[in-house]
């Protein structure tokens, strides 16, 4: 069966299905913000550039968290691991979900979530009005990497990549 639409007002839950067909990382990014530290679950995440260092996310201006993480002069991205459902889980439900895992604070007093499969320490280059969204770039300053599996998002449903070979 092929479906074709034109997104308008009133197709945007095929809109939503259509684009969940991507298979997307989970990470959580976090910032310091006036209310202490913040983080959010986000999928839009991806790489602009390997010079300059530059990579991207997308928080929705209707979130409560937008304004503080878009504020923010640093951020951490986070790619989230098989073993870290509950912190990514935990930061879809609140900004301030960072109890019951390990994390620590960067010399710039950014939260830093331990144990992730990668972690992207940044200083925000960019901010570009995109609709509902803000595309924020960051010009990474620090990375860590550790051997743990990455956490898969697609058709909403969490999974992991089955390495061959």
């Amino acid at each position: 069966m092929t479906d074709s639409f034109i997104p308008a007002p009133g197709t945007e839950a095929e809109m939503r299905k259509a684009l969940g067909l991507f298979a997307t990382g989970v990470t959580v990014v976090t910032c310091m913000s006036p209310r202490g530290p913040l983080g959010i679950t986000v999928n839009s995440f991806t790489s602009v550039s390997m010079d300059p260092p530059l990579i991207l996310w997308c928080p929705a201006k209707s979130s409560r968290r937008h304004d503080a993480m878009a504020a923010a002069g640093h951020f951490a991205l986070h790619i989230m691991g098989e073993d870290q459902d509950d912190v990514a889980l935990g930061f879809t439900k609140s900004g301030e979900a960072f109890e019951g895992f390990d994390w620590i604070s960067s010399e710039r007093d950014v939260p830093l979530i331990e144990n992730c499969p990668a972690r992207f320490e940044c200083h925000i280059r960019d901010r570009i009005d995109a609709g509902d969204h803000t595309v924020i770039i960051g010009h990474v300053d620090r990375v860590t990497v550790t051997d743990s599996a990455p956490r898969v998002f697609m058709a909403g449903q969490w999974g992991q990549f089955q390495h061959r070979g």
